[in-house]
């Protein structure tokens, strides 16, 4: 029997640098807020507020330092337009742009899953109870 992923065994993402690397870049994309954020945004440039509209139960905090964190990593642009009041728009940069495929790969398989998901917590709780 053969390994079928050797490309990742190749990399040694074992190795506790590579580790550190993976799981610093994981802890920005892979929180719940960055992924709809990206997720909106994947549809060009917004304003706050509509992204607060169209993801709903975040919290105007929350939005402010997701928005940041994406921004800080390079995966987000912030432009200010002089106006009264001032407008603020967000866009995904390239590498923002490249994050799209496997969120949108991930979303899809959770919609996919969600069912089997809910039934496999409800047999686990079952059994524990």
């Amino acid at each position: 029997m053969e390994p079928a992923h050797t490309d990742v065994t190749r990399l040694q993402l074992h190795e506790p640098s590579r580790c550190q690397t993976v799981s610093g870049v994981l802890a920005r994309i892979g929180d719940k807020w960055s992924v709809l954020v990206v997720m909106q945004l994947g549809s060009g440039p917004r304003r706050f507020s509509e992204l607060k509209r169209s993801i709903g139960s975040i919290s105007q905090r929350m939005l402010t330092l997701t928005l940041r964190g994406l921004e800080r990593d390079g995966l987000v642009t912030r432009t200010v337009t002089p106006s009264i009041p001032p407008r603020v728009d967000y866009e995904l940069t390239g590498l923002g742009r490249s994050l799209l495929d496997p969120v949108q790969a991930i979303g899809a398989w959770a919609v996919d899953n969600h069912e089997r998901i809910t039934r496999a917590r409800q047999a686990f709780d079952d059994r524990s109870a």
